[in-house]
């Protein structure tokens, strides 16, 4: 029998890949900090697969997140000097992403 008012978090699955690199501890808690914030936007956001790779460019970090909500698949993919700051730019980026997508879905 379900309590009622009470509510479960389910915890959205962040799933990290690092190409031509081995990525830090320090790197990867960040990455985790910052991609969980995307959760609030949205709660039926299960999962998220962050992609950090180097690139031969001066702005050598990049960061592609990719996850589906409603049907669509959400891609988003920033470069900077720092993947602390691809990182940023991309979980904003994603954010405005899942928003439009949500506000689309419940105006039809």
């Amino acid at each position: 029998m379900p309590i009622q008012g009470l509510k479960v978090e389910v915890k959205m699955e962040i799933r990290v890949k690092s190409l031509k690199f081995d990525a830090t501890q320090k790197l990867l808690d960040y990455v985790d900090k910052k991609v969980s914030r995307l959760s609030k936007f949205d709660d039926t956001l299960k999962e998220i697969e962050v992609t950090l790779s180097l690139l031969t460019e001066p702005e050598n970090k990049n960061v592609k997140l990719q996850t589906r909500l409603y049907g669509q698949d959400l891609l988003i993919e920033r470069k900077a000097a720092s993947f602390e700051d691809a990182v940023s730019a991309a979980v904003d980026a994603m954010k405005e992403k899942i928003v439009r997508t949500k506000e689309k879905k419940f105006e039809a």
